[in-house]
């Protein structure tokens, strides 16, 4: 099956979150099955035109926005020869490739935007992007997507059809993400991931000063770049948190050494599609404590495997920080929890489900 997958980035830009992880995961396991992949995305100081990872054949043309003026051309040609185009929607416009190209196209939303669109990018900006997600609808006949809850979001918010949504739930490379060792000594919470407003971490860091009070040793470790970690770094300062530790982006190796030795995670995000780290920490022992809201829903068991918080309840998700870092029997029950929990989700199902659907679409 020779594929074009559309994607702004791809696993080796200096950006690349859970949606290129994805990418590459499922993507090497479809070339090992005798796929032939090509990546078109965009391009990043010091990259090459083209390049091959893990045998996809990565394509980069344009900047961040400049690719979608040059994808449609390029498209056009690359496709002539593909069994079908992949639209990895992973900021919220889609790519429209159905319009440029007679080879069957399909869709991959990870999460709905309209909710956070504004809060983003301004009312002029956020409303253009929340206009252009609507167009999801007729732009593809079938859409991946990686929770139920997303798949409801797109139903809603989208108005596509349920029979056209397909849920496929994102793996776990767990000869990666496994348990190494003990804990930090010291309770020790984890948020990891790009910094953007709607992630909510200005709630996380009121609740860890209200729950440091209560356990006074506590430290918080947030991990990651993006364009509201300065306004995130100057609030842990007015609440007089000096113990924050900023850490800017980490090579892999620190990252699973983080997400091993951290007591729990911490995601207080306003949505999520799935929430892929939140699997990666639960296959290394590690709960998570999150907004009830999108993917992470059915990333974590309530109770079991982490804690969900109503969205938005700071002084719910204190309490609920203090009492995970205070019980010992609480904390090595969640762990174990959590572990058998992410042995239900591995990459090499996810594929073979992808593999199923891209075979019916293109069809």
């Amino acid at each position: 099956m020779n594929i074009i997958w559309m994607n702004h980035r791809d696993p080796r830009h200096p950006q690349a979150g859970g949606a290129e992880v994805h990418l590459r995961e499922v993507g090497k396991r479809l070339v090992k099955k005798g796929c032939e992949i090509t990546v078109l995305s965009e391009r990043f100081p010091g990259s090459q035109e083209e390049e091959l990872i893990d045998g996809i054949k990565v394509v980069r043309r344009g900047g961040r926005f400049g690719v979608h003026l040059k994808a449609p051309l390029l498209l056009r040609e690359l496709a002539k020869d593909a069994d079908i185009v992949v639209d990895d929607i992973a900021h919220a416009v889609p790519w429209w490739s159905r319009f440029v190209t007679k080879t069957p196209v399909i869709g991959i939303v990870h999460h709905v935007h309209q909710a956070v669109a504004t809060l983003e990018l301004g009312i002029v900006l956020g409303t253009a992007v929340k206009l252009a997600e609507k167009t999801i609808k007729p732009s593809y006949h079938d859409i991946i997507t990686f929770s139920h809850e997303t798949k409801h979001q797109i139903e809603k918010l989208l108005g596509v059809e349920s029979s056209r949504i397909h849920v496929v739930y994102h793996g776990v490379d767990h000869e990666t993400f496994r348990p190494d060792g003990e804990k930090f000594p010291r309770p020790t919470l984890l948020s990891l991931g790009r910094i953007k407003k709607y992630k909510n971490l200005d709630h996380l860091l009121h609740a860890y000063g209200q729950a440091k009070k209560r356990v006074p040793d506590l430290r918080l470790v947030i991990c990651g770049g993006g364009d509201y970690k300065e306004s995130i770094v100057d609030l842990a300062k007015c609440l007089n948190l000096d113990d924050v530790l900023f850490v800017s982006r980490v090579k892999d190796e620190e990252r699973v050494r983080l997400l091993q030795k951290s007591w729990a995670l911490c995601t207080p995000s306003l949505v999520e599609g799935w929430g892929l780290v939140i699997t990666e920490a639960a296959a290394c022992g590690t709960p998570t404590l999150a907004y009830d809201g999108g993917g992470s829903s059915e990333a974590i068991i309530d109770g079991e495997t982490g804690y969900l918080v109503k969205n938005g309840d700071i002084q719910a998700l204190s309490e609920k920080i203090v009492r995970f870092n205070q019980d010992d029997q609480l904390r090595r029950s969640m762990s174990k929890a959590a572990i058998q929990y992410s042995n239900r989700f591995d990459w090499d199902t996810t594929t073979n489900e992808t593999l199923k659907i891209l075979e019916a679409s293109a069809n």
